[in-house]
């Protein structure tokens, strides 16, 4: 049994191959066709291409010398300041393979580094940028200080876009031989929110129970509640049945094993949704973000979903 990651197996070579990031990727090919290519800050949601970036750069840029020219960190593995003094220092410093103009360095979620690292770093961007040039890679660049920053070129990569991910899933499903079914589909875009790597993930964790891939088995396969169920639980509250709104809940808890916390989260996404007055959305709202706090907090998942369905029904007796 192939026991490989799709996310991995399927992750484009080179730039050309990326997807969904198109002004980026023309920004980033210009850097290798100059063949001059300064420090880089990606910054971005998770699953948005920005790893898959740095390494096809790289691999444009360098060709069959990849290998000895290029190197990858990870700072939430070693976050201090002793990565930057040994181990980023030392690969810096050397002397690029064949005719490269020079190395790339790659530091995966830079955003843990602490700051007597990133201030140790920004001294070493400035010492050997004639012999290795750097893609800072974070979700949050606020977390990155600013003389680094001033010293990159900043790419900030959005959410990808359904039609993107549909595309890459709808493709990886043919080359697998996935059966997979059109609910199924649209239930990965929900829960992916733009992350091509969760999407893909879970094809293949839905795929490898050897059935049909129905919404069924993605929400299932995921532990995430199906977004007809939820809104439906919305409906009955705010049209004053609360005992309905309740058993549905206690269905979803209890029978199908979805998380308080993320349930709350559903709920609310599910919220924007509601055809009801912007007041009442505000009041409803606000009381999710409470309810969800305290979930985290340790709260009773029930009772705190129990009294944001109570409250619903409270918000539409209102005139």
């Amino acid at each position: 049994m192939n026991m490989e990651l799709w996310t991995e197996k399927y992750r484009p070579p080179t730039l050309g191959g990326i997807i969904g990031q198109e002004s980026i990727i023309e920004s980033l090919t210009k850097f290798v066709e100059t063949n001059n290519v300064p420090h880089c800050l990606f910054a971005g949601p998770p699953g948005t291409s920005k790893t898959t970036a740095a390494m096809a750069l790289a691999r444009d840029l360098f060709g069959d010398t990849f290998g000895r020219n290029f190197m990858e960190l990870n700072a939430s593995d070693e976050r201090g300041i002793d990565v930057v003094r040994n181990q980023i220092k030392t690969f810096a410093r050397t002397v690029p393979a064949g005719d490269a103009p020079f190395k790339i360095l790659v530091l995966d979620e830079a955003d843990h580094l602490t700051s007597d690292a990133q201030h140790a770093l920004r001294r070493t961007m400035e010492s050997y940028a004639a012999s290795c040039r750097m893609i800072l890679i974070c979700n949050y660049s606020s977390r990155i200080i600013p003389p680094i920053q001033s010293r990159c070129a900043i790419f900030r990569f959005p959410r990808l876009n359904n039609d993107a991910i549909g595309e890459r899933v709808q493709f990886i499903a043919k080359k697998e031989k996935v059966a997979l079914d059109a609910t199924g589909k649209d239930a990965i875009l929900y829960l992916a929110e733009g992350d091509m790597r969760f999407a893909i993930n879970l094809l293949q964790a839905a795929s490898s129970a050897g059935e049909k891939v129905t919404e069924t088995v993605v929400y299932a396969i995921a532990g995430k509640a199906n977004p007809k169920a939820i809104r439906e639980m919305l409906d009955l509250a705010s049209e004053g049945d609360y005992e309905a709104s309740l058993e549905n809940l206690r269905s979803l808890v209890y029978q199908q094993g979805v998380s308080p916390v993320d349930l709350a989260r559903q709920m609310h996404r599910e919220l924007l949704r509601m055809e009801i007055s912007e007041s009442q959305k505000m009041a409803i709202l606000e009381k999710s973000a409470e309810v969800e706090f305290r979930i985290g907090e340790g709260a009773s998942g029930e009772i705190q979903i129990s009294a944001l369905l109570a409250h619903m029904g409270l918000e539409q007796g209102q005139p």
